[in-house]
C-alpha cells in the first residue's frame, strides 16, 4: 500500500534543505516534477492535476 503524500510544502522544504536552494527554486522543482509524474501518480494522488 502507497504511504500518504506528505504535502507540496513539506517535500518543497525536504527539496530546499537536501539541494541547497532556495525555497522558490524548490518550489519550481517540485512543480517541474508534478509536471511530468505518471499517469498512475496521478490517479493516486489527484491534487498532482493541480499544478500549474
Amino acid at each position: 500500500m502507497a504511504t500518504k503524500h506528505p504535502g507540496f510544502k513539506a517535500v518543497q522544504k525536504q527539496i530546499a534543505r537536501k539541494e541547497g536552494v532556495s525555497m522558490k527554486a524548490a518550489g519550481a522543482i517540485l512543480a517541474s516534477a508534478s509536471r511530468n509524474a505518471s499517469a498512475s501518480a496521478k490517479r493516486k494522488n489527484p491534487n498532482l492535476k493541480k499544478v500549474k
